[in-house]
């Protein structure tokens, strides 16, 4: 574990989790939802990366630059490729100072065929905690891709969620985009709705103007981010927290004839900014 701390801030990493957060508190109070000691899954994690592609690919294949790419299916009996290589693969740490470290994660081609080198920078400040993640292409070949970034955030029926989007995208029983919607769908976020009011979201919300709140109440989390086209809402029924997803293209857009993505040359980079920072109420 790694332990930073700055200005009222506190981070834990786990590089060896997945290059996942810990936890993130802000004057002894958590803003993430904590990782349980001894957790053996990302998915219990405070907050994992998305590398090289974010959310699902559709069962686990896809075509490009005229070959077919098949990738393992890393979650259980889920027919979708989910999440990346990222967050299964441990992470090196290769900066540490009080406030800031970089964790990095070099891939070599196994499981995706294409060689490339992601890193995470953390730091805290009067701002609050700052992730920035970038991937970068180390084949002699372009490279599809995508990042992003899986945060957990405490929640109770009564928290409320505010954000801006175009639209959101409508699911199929595979869990893959099939038709984009008005963005109110699900309910109005753009001044503010409780989680409890909302049922069962796993969507992705198209055109996002990169940033939210989550309002409990007594504090408000602010989450901001640069360089993410969506935000991916998981609100999942009876449990105590909720995910907002910043990534950088949809569900399956490798799939998708008018799929927004990334393709990387060789030796470019792309990088996705999120910041998280807490008012009083």
């Amino acid at each position: 574990m790694v332990t930073l701390a700055g200005a009222g801030w506190e981070l834990a990493l786990l590089p060896a989790l997945g290059g996942a957060i810990g936890s993130l508190r802000y004057r002894g109070e958590d803003v993430l939802r904590p990782t349980p000691p001894g957790a053996t899954d990302p998915l219990d994690s405070a907050c994992f990366p998305l590398v090289p592609y974010a959310n699902r690919i559709a069962g686990g294949r896809f075509s490009f630059g005229g070959r077919t790419i098949a990738l393992p299916l890393n979650f259980g009996d889920h027919p979708n490729s989910l999440h990346g290589m990222g967050w299964q693969q441990g992470w090196d740490v290769v900066e540490r100072r009080d406030d800031r470290a970089r964790l990095a994660h070099r891939h070599q081609g196994d499981g995706w065929p294409w060689r490339y080198h992601a890193e995470q920078a953390f730091g805290l400040g009067e701002a609050g905690l700052t992730v920035t993640l970038s991937l970068t292409n180390k084949s002699s070949g372009p490279m599809p891709a995508g990042i992003g970034l899986h945060p957990y955030f405490p929640a109770t029926p009564e928290t409320r969620l505010a954000f801006r989007a175009r639209r959101v995208w409508l699911t199929d029983a595979r869990q893959v985009p099939t038709h984009a919607v008005a963005a109110d769908h699900f309910g109005d976020w753009s001044h503010g709705r409780r989680v409890g009011e909302a049922g069962f979201i796993d969507h992705s919300y198209e055109g996002w103007d990169g940033s939210a709140t989550i309002d409990q109440g007594a504090r408000k989390m602010l989450l901001t981010a640069e360089g993410a086209r969506d935000l991916h809402l998981y609100l999942p029924e009876g449990e105590d927290y909720c995910c907002l997803e910043p990534v950088t293209h949809l569900p399956d857009a490798f799939n998708r004839r008018d799929g927004v993505f990334d393709i990387l040359a060789p030796g470019a980079t792309i990088t996705l900014v999120m910041r998280i920072a807490v008012e009083r109420g």
